[in-house]
């Protein structure tokens, strides 16, 4: 923001040097970058916060500027020459959308004559970096400027019935903007229109149909308060970003409506001419209202260190133009924030302004005394818990854009995700919010294969994203990938043994006893980019919550990779929903417990997790555990069979069981296994 020193002066009596004033004004949080010399005058170029709109004038710096040089502001003159002809008798105003648009005031100068702006305001406009374009326009962004209220110049008798109103966009309605381009207006998008059609973009740029020319001769000046929200989602859409939009977008003073139109007008017939009609039209549908703000004495200090007496307190924000209780006794106080001050919601808000005013220099650098407990974010345990699990297993954890390459993402979408690109991509291979961790992770794999590092085990957890329609935000999923290629323990001098499928499996499942989360079921998987036989996936209570397997070599391909990459994704976000199982201390075993072996011949089609989960389902309480420790193919095997020999653990917690009462127990375990899986034991 650019700020004339000599206009400041205009504004408010200033003690202060150009340099000097530059100083104090960043010591009170309106940071000032530089300061030039042009002519005989000095540009301030302020780096103003989003919270602080009341400063995008010339007139809220003039306010800062009172209270660090201890002056007050000059009156400005608003007052204009009226005719008897009543602004009521040739215009009106009516809103339709008053959530969209509180308050519209309006002014009507007739007779006035456009031309070029006189030498002192094309200068005034030159130093802070605007072009002139005519006295009418001039003066409205002068104003702008001035008073940081946007205003907009209509030639009235362009309006059809010469009328105003204020309503949302029709569908498929469209208007040429003063930049000569015709835009498609949408539904959500507030417009001004006149009998018949839009005229102008609500907060953002007026038409081309009713603009200022050289054959006008009476004037409307709009001067509103449109809604924030409402004109920075059309800004965006639209691809405008003008002075206006920038200053309704943060929040205009809801009081100034009236007070900028007047002083347009007066500028008006000043420097072009005409007389301004009696009174301003000031429909004000949906009254904005601002409650107090309490403010405690010991709070100050509390948070700032800062001893400041409440008295003292008052004295600093009645300067800052608040209105101001003091209860003495109690040293509270009551502050109503004016209607520039958007930001003051709280008493922490008054805490700022009495401590910038009194000085950051004086807060000690030391931290206060803490006697609280935190607390970790929801959700933190889980994370910690799966990152030590997988850190442990020797991962890395990875962090990649979130813009990704549209053509590789597709590769991992999930079916039935749509997908979203960026209209204003920095970067046009990365176009794309991804829709999966994967593209990333396997991006990071290629950079270290790229690099020499062929033994790569990595994970990231973040965020993924879903087109929910064009012109609204995604739907966010937080997720886990997991990425694994090269030898399981590159550096053990008994050999390199290559990665494989169950060491992804592997670590599924450690991250899934990370989160405490049990009854997932397993099953192959068909998914498109993983190798068919060696993708699967588990599912809790009908969700697929992981998939995982070896990267088909058609999706390797586009990577180069040289060597089996194999890689899961899991929906973290639905993990941490599941309820955790409840973790409870149990006593080390006082009695032995007896093992069996078996092996069977089962058929390909049959998954040792059915099989697992068959032999837990049979409710033997003495069976601890029942572990899969071989499986062989090959030669003396039948096609399409092969041997799983596995271990089952028995122990009864009363007593010690008998040889007759284990034979009993494993006799149920394997006729099991023939009746329902048909397997031949070996």
């Amino acid at each position: 923001m650019k700020i004339s020193y000599n206009w400041l002066n205009d504004l408010v009596a200033l003690t202060l040097g150009p340099k000097e004033l530059a100083e104090r004004l960043t010591m009170v949080g309106l940071a000032v970058e530089s300061v030039e010399r042009l002519g005989d005058d000095h540009i301030l170029d302020i780096d103003l916060t989003s919270n602080r709109p009341d400063c995008l004038s010339h007139l809220g710096v003039a306010r800062e500027a009172a209270t660090v040089c201890g002056t007050t502001l000059k009156p400005l003159e608003t007052l204009v020459d009226e005719t008897e002809e009543a602004i009521e008798s040739v215009t009106s105003i009516e809103i339709l959308n008053p959530e969209l648009c509180p308050r519209y005031a309006a002014r009507v100068v007739r007779g006035v004559k456009v031309g070029p702006s006189p030498k002192w305001l094309v200068e005034r406009l030159e130093s802070i970096g605007q072009r002139s374009v005519n006295n009418i326009a001039d003066i409205t962004n002068y104003v702008m400027f001035e008073l940081g209220q946007p205003t907009h110049a209509f030639d009235l008798n362009l309006l059809h019935e010469r009328r105003i109103i204020v309503r949302r966009a029709r569908p498929g309605e469209q208007l040429t903007t003063l930049d000569g381009f015709t835009r498609e207006l949408e539904p959500e998008m507030l417009v001004i229109a006149d009998a018949d059609r839009a005229v102008a973009v609500a907060g953002v740029m007026g038409g081309q149909d009713t603009e200022i020319n050289y054959q006008t001769k009476d004037v409307l000046i709009e001067s509103a308060y449109f809604n924030p929200s409402s004109v920075r989602h059309t800004a965006r859409v639209l691809g405008l970003d003008t002075e206006a939009s920038y200053r309704f977008a943060r929040g205009v003073d809801f009081n100034a409506q009236v007070r900028a139109a007047d002083r347009v007008a007066k500028m008006i017939v000043e420097i072009a001419g005409g007389r301004a009609l009696l009174g301003a039209l000031d429909v004000f549908p949906t009254r904005i209202t601002r409650d107090a703000v309490s403010l405690r004495e010991s709070r100050i200090e509390r948070l700032t260190g800062l001893r400041v007496t409440i008295e003292k307190a008052a004295e600093i924000l009645a300067a800052l133009e608040f209105e101001v209780e003091v209860d003495f006794a109690e040293k509270t106080l009551r502050a109503a924030a004016p209607s520039f001050r958007i930001d003051i919601s709280r008493e922490e808000d008054l805490v700022e302004e009495v401590a910038r005013h009194t000085g950051y220099d004086l807060v000690d650098s030391t931290l206060p005394a803490w006697a609280g407990l935190g607390s970790y974010l929801p959700g933190e345990r889980r994370l910690r818990s799966v990152r030590r699990a997988l850190t442990a297993l020797g991962f890395n954890e990875a962090i990649s854009f979130s813009f990704v390459n549209g053509e590789r993402d597709q590769t991992f979408q999930p079916s039935g995700r749509p997908s979203m690109s960026l209209a204003n991509p920095m970067d046009v291979n990365q176009s794309r919010m991804r829709t999966s961790l994967s593209t990333g992770l396997l991006e990071a794999t290629q950079g270290n294969s790229n690099q020499g590092r062929r033994d790569v085990k990595l994970f990231e957890i973040g965020r993924v994203f879903e087109g929910t329609g064009e012109g609204k935000r995604p739907a966010e999923r937080e997720s886990l990938a997991i990425v694994m290629s090269g030898s399981i323990a590159a550096e053990d001098w008994r050999g390199r043994r290559p990665i494989d499928f169950y060491d992804l499996k592997g670590a599924v499942e450690a991250v899934l006893a990370g989160l405490h989360v049990s009854g997932f079921t397993i099953d192959r998987a068909s998914v498109e980019y993983l190798h068919p036989g060696q993708a699967a996936a588990y599912s809790k209570d009908g969700f697929e919550v992981a998939r995982f397997g070896r990267l088909h070599p058609r999706a390797a391909s586009a990577y180069k990779f040289r060597q089996p990459v194999f890689i899961a994704e899991l929906d973290f976000e639905r993990l941490c929903q599941l309820s955790a199982d409840e973790v409870r201390y149990s006593a080390l075993p006082r009695l032995p417990s007896v093992t069996r072996d078996a092996s069977a011949l089962l058929s390909e089609d049959v998954l040792w997790g059915d099989v697992e989960q068959a032999i837990l389902a049979l409710g033997i309480s003495e069976i601890v555990s029942v572990t899969l420790f071989d499986t062989y193919r090959g030669e003396g095997m039948p096609e399409g069979f092969r041997s799983l020999a596995f271990r089952v653990t028995y122990r009864s917690e009363g007593r010690t069981l008998t040889d007759d009462e284990v034979a009993a127990l494993h006799g149920r375990v394997t006729g099991l296994l023939e009746s329902r899986f048909g397997a031949q034991l070996r």
